[in-house]
């Protein structure tokens, strides 16, 4: 006799206490393996893939995709036990059986599940238990589709003529695509491998609705209700307000803090509360640090990026100054000294701003560290960052020149215990030498929690930093 058991979304860490589902990875009536990844998640950190602790027959999956669910809701509902078959699960309410699955492609029997459900570090069953297991290579499809769950695979517009799905990653696409009736494959992507961004459906909304006021504007002078278009910004979404009897206004628009916009609001209102910071800065010439990064990437060898040499500057000013690399135990009011320096960086994506951490990073040398920083960001641009990924950093490295500005007071990352800001390198006018010359000039900033330090251990460590730019050899005495 087949048991159907109920899969919830586990409990994510990190204070994390809900999750938007981006793409299922089973169908209804299909085989699942234990610890197979069955839906990938998007929470405010990161998206990740969630294993079932199950093995048998999806009866049933709860949500669509780009819907919200808080942690503890039911996920989907597996039958487990050899040969489940109709007469023998108990569907969930509101949903129709699961059919039986054909002699020899049932799966073990899992009657308590493995356990080792993990968001973001996936679990510890070997490669072949979670392979996953189509449907048509020993599987049968339900049959009916109840109004309690989804129970039929969510389809994916394809392009017209391109016989390809449509490339998108973020469920807010997908979602402001459903509240404007917009069909997502009559839209061009502009991001990588024609991946559709947010930018791309307003603009297709924008488009849209310029169509439809200048078809209209014959009926301007109509007396009714009057229905006004809030005008388009870049970056925002779009909506309408109707009041009757009266002109109407552009209505501001509301947008929700939630997934990585609420977290990061939540992480800047919590850093500016609890963490008395000060800033300090310093110009600096790079124009050694540019053509030492010119010599080492010779050709036949391994790329270097200028972050790379900047984080390699970095380690050596905390091994210098090791109080830097620390955070405040405020429970209790103590400093503590983190021996190791995993170092985040800020990387703009699609989806927001985010840090990536490179664990142990004053173990790496400067190629290591321009590998591993070239394959996080490769990561975040794609989505594919874990939980690991994202958290446990003790000091970062904020490169706002990307930007084309020159400085900046940044807000520590709680909870560490400092952040250094790199400006733009310009050609400016110099003394170099003692003559006026045009020389490749930085503005580099600090920030720091005054709590961990005194303001003239946070001006070592810059002026440290600021001498490493400008003379790129100090650095070969910490290797």
């Amino acid at each position: 006799m087949a048991v159907v058991r109920e899969f919830t979304l586990p409990d994510l860490g990190e204070g994390l206490t809900e999750a938007t589902i981006v793409q299922w990875m089973v169908e209804v009536g299909e085989v699942v393996a234990v610890d197979q990844p069955v839906v990938e998640v998007e929470t405010a950190k990161a998206m990740v893939e969630v294993p079932c602790p199950y093995g048998g027959v999806v009866t049933a999956r709860f949500g669509e995709e780009g819907a919200d669910l808080p942690v503890g809701a039911p996920l989907l509902t597996v039958a487990v036990g050899t040969s489940p078959g109709p007469e023998d699960a108990e569907p969930a309410p509101g949903t129709e059986p699961a059919s039986a699955a054909p002699s020899g492609s049932s799966p073990e029997p899992q009657g308590e599940g493995s356990g080792n459900v993990l968001v973001g570090y996936g679990t510890s069953a070997s490669a072949a238990r979670r392979r996953r297991i189509r449907p048509g290579a020993g599987t049968t499809k339900a049959n009916g589709a109840g109004t309690g769950a989804v129970t039929a695979a969510h389809e994916r517009p394809v392009a017209s003529g391109q016989g390809r799905s449509v490339a998108v990653i973020s469920p807010l696409v997908r979602r402001m695509a459903r509240e404007h009736g917009l069909d997502l494959s009559e839209v061009r992507g502009s991001g990588r491998d024609g991946l559709i961004l947010r930018t791309d459906v307003e603009r297709a909304v924008q488009q849209r609705a310029t169509a439809a006021g200048a078809a209209s504007g014959a009926t301007a002078g109509l007396v009714g209700p009057a229905t006004v278009t809030a005008p388009a910004a870049p970056g925002t979404t779009f909506g309408t307000r109707s009041v009757p009897g009266t002109p109407a206004a552009a209505e501001g628009e509301r947008i929700p803090l939630r997934g990585m916009r609420g977290a990061a609001a939540e992480k800047f209102s919590r850093s500016r509360r609890e963490i008395p910071d000060a800033t300090c800065w310093v110009d600096a010439d790079a124009t050694e640090l540019l053509a030492a990064r010119r010599a080492m990437n010779a050709p036949g060898t391994p790329k270097v990026s200028l972050l790379a040499l900047l984080a390699r500057i970095c380690t050596a000013a905390l091994a210098r100054f090791p109080e830097l690399n620390a955070t405040i135990d405020t429970e209790s009011q103590e400093i503590v000294r983190l021996p190791a320096v995993h170092l985040g960086f800020a990387a703009q994506t699609d989806r927001g701003l985010v840090v990536p951490v490179v664990r142990d990073a004053q173990a790496r040398t400067v190629a290591g560290l321009s590998e591993e920083i070239a394959r996080l960001t490769d990561s975040a641009r794609s989505g594919g960052l874990s939980l690991a990924d994202l958290t446990r950093g003790t000091f970062t490295l904020n490169n706002y020149g990307v930007f084309g500005v020159d400085g900046s007071t940044p807000i520590i990352n709680h909870p560490e215990a400092a952040m250094l800001g790199v400006g733009r390198i310009a050609a400016k006018p110099w003394v170099h030498e003692g003559e006026l010359a045009v020389r490749q000039v930085v503005q580099l900033s600090f920030t720091f929690d005054h709590r961990v330090c005194d303001g003239g251990t946070a001006g070592g460590f810059l002026r440290y930093v600021a001498d490493c730019v400008e003379q790129p050899a100090l650095l070969l005495r910490n290797l």
